[in-house]
């Protein structure tokens, strides 16, 4: 039975913690801790917490997000039509391959929508009022206020084009805060499998996972500011860029991004599936060796499921990271009881990819392995970005076509790009436990 939890001064307390145990990393890391402006970290964090609180407890903004959540739950449904068509009675007998059948497919349909929504002008429209927001609170340039806005949309490959004559003329903070806020956000062409996957055919559960989605993708963009200097304050000379949007546009008709638009969503889904197909076994394997092996033969296996009353099977991969990441689980206020199964979603986002931690917890989810539903919406936020080995490298493949003579600087931001995509999304999901209570 999964308990609610009511908001406090201890839960309070715990959130505080944690938030300032995120900042103190981000102050650990940084290249030049005399030069972080504690002034941006300050509106940024201001941002994200009233963000946060009108998401939870004003109507009027918590209704939108439903709403708009509403709006991709209908575009799944029609995503669906189109399965039917192509597999009649089987779309609805899917038995094993629902995830292959019912969620992979929305990649494709949600790509092409974003495709041909930008050869209108619609999302460059959208994204330019989030930057004039992000500019206007937390001082930064034009160039970057829009690929940061960019992110909460697109893919961490895609947002960058939107600034591309900019690139080479930006200082390593400022290619690290590109970096950073592709990390630290997902693309809007996923969020439609992240609730298929997670809600399933719940309408409830999708309007709620769906809110917190779009929630967690907007609080990233001033986190992803906020980490990104921290991590590399502003050192050198800025030049206040203007990203000009009237380029000339890709696509000479709307068909013709549609099409586009799909091409690249079936090359993302099989992708997708790939990778999940790859990294679902590579666990499968490891499993065998610490669970089926080692833990099997030491006798860890019985003394686990033990002392944790059956919650964990035995020495698995899951377990592990888990018990490695429950510490600090704690420390950013998630319920006890459920420390090491939120902490082992985080090991495995990082080490494997987030469709893969998604997975993992629509069956604990199901399973009802949880305690608290705080620790669900917690995990929700955590596991809200593209924060994993395997996008260090899609991310430098991206900005090296976008940027050659940057090269060499963005292969050496690598891993704080992923360090500090790995903090926004925990930081946003402090604050939301924070509010939550």
């Amino acid at each position: 039975m999964i308990e609610e939890t009511g908001f406090g001064l201890i839960p309070l307390l715990r959130g505080l913690l944690g938030v300032v145990c995120v900042i103190g990393v981000a102050y650990l890391l940084s290249s030049d801790r005399k030069k972080i402006d504690w002034r941006l970290v300050g509106g940024g964090l201001i941002m994200q917490l009233l963000f946060a609180l009108a998401v939870l407890y004003i109507p009027f903004v918590g209704g939108l997000l439903e709403g708009l959540g509403k709006i991709f739950i209908k575009l799944m449904d029609f995503t669906q039509e189109g399965i039917n068509f192509l597999l009649g009675p089987y779309a609805s007998k899917a038995n094993g391959f629902v995830f292959l059948i019912h969620s992979l497919p929305i990649v494709i349909f949600f790509s092409a929508l974003v495709s041909m929504f930008y050869h209108w002008g619609i999302i460059q429209k959208v994204v330019g009022a989030f930057a004039w927001l992000l500019r206007k609170f937390m001082n930064i340039s034009s160039a970057e206020g829009l690929v940061v806005s960019g992110n909460i949309f697109m893919g961490m490959t895609e947002s960058p084009v939107l600034i591309k004559n900019y690139l080479p003329a930006m200082n390593r903070s400022e290619v690290l805060l590109v970096m950073v806020s592709g990390m630290g956000t997902i693309a809007g062409s996923v969020m439609g499998t992240y609730i298929g996957m997670l809600a399933g055919d719940d309408p409830m559960s999708r309007v709620l996972f769906a809110k917190h989605l779009l929630s967690a993708s907007v609080m990233a963009a001033p986190g992803a500011i906020v980490i990104a200097k921290m991590l590399c304050p502003q050192t050198e000379p800025a030049v206040d860029h203007i990203a000009n949007q009237k380029e000339e546009k890709k696509h000479k008709t709307a068909l013709d991004a549609l099409a586009d638009g799909t091409s690249t969503g079936v090359k993302l889904m099989v992708n997708i599936a790939a990778m999940l197909l790859v990294f679902i076994s590579l666990v499968a394997l490891m499993n065998y060796v610490t669970e089926g092996l080692i833990g099997r033969y030491t006798g860890l296996n019985d003394w686990i499921a033990r002392v944790t009353d059956g919650r964990a099977e035995g020495l698995t991969f899951q377990f592990i990271v888990g018990v490695i990441m429950a510490p600090f689980m704690w420390l950013i206020g998630v319920p006890a009881p459920d420390i090491m199964l939120v902490g082992s979603l985080l090991g495995q986002k990082t080490i494997l990819n987030e469709f893969v931690a998604y997975s993992q917890m629509q069956i604990w989810k199901d399973a009802g392995m949880f305690i608290y539903q705080k620790s669900i919406v917690m995990s929700t936020y955590i596991l809200c970005g593209f924060a994993n080995v395997g996008s260090i490298g899609i991310l430098l493949g991206g900005l090296g076509v976008l940027a050659p003579e940057k090269r060499g600087m963005i292969t050496r931001l690598g891993i704080p790009a992923l360090i500090g995509g790995a903090l926004v999304s925990v930081l946003s999901a402090t604050i939301i436990g924070m509010i939550l209570g």
